[in-house]
């Protein structure tokens, strides 16, 4: 990993070595917003805004917790990188960093 949005809470859907989806990973995100100290209106779905590397597993998490019965998900098109150019560089084209938006490194 490179970076993330600043103020981004780290859950993954899958990580390195085995690149497995979590079984857990929509029970540690309500987990997130149970331990949150604001909280949400009630009937109203707090935001959730996933990001990758280039858009494609936060779009399949996304779906994981659209069939778990959250609402307000959103996927970060492009990602934090971008997808690969020709000379198989990232952030040349697209993504979080790419745009200008605010990050921190890990």
């Amino acid at each position: 990993m490179v970076g993330h949005p600043v103020g981004a809470v780290h859950i993954p859907w899958m990580d390195e070595p085995d690149w497995v989806p979590d079984a857990r990973f929509s029970a540690r995100i309500k987990d997130v917003f149970s331990s949150h100290e604001s909280v949400p209106v009630p009937g109203h779905a707090p935001p959730i805004l996933l990001i990758c590397r280039c858009g494609e597993r936060s779009s399949d998490a996304g779906k994981c917790l659209i069939d778990d019965g959250m609402a307000n998900v959103y996927n970060v098109e492009g990602g934090f990188e971008g997808p690969l150019d020709d000379n198989r560089q990232r952030s040349t084209s697209s993504g979080w960093r790419f745009d200008g938006l605010p990050w921190q490194q890990y």
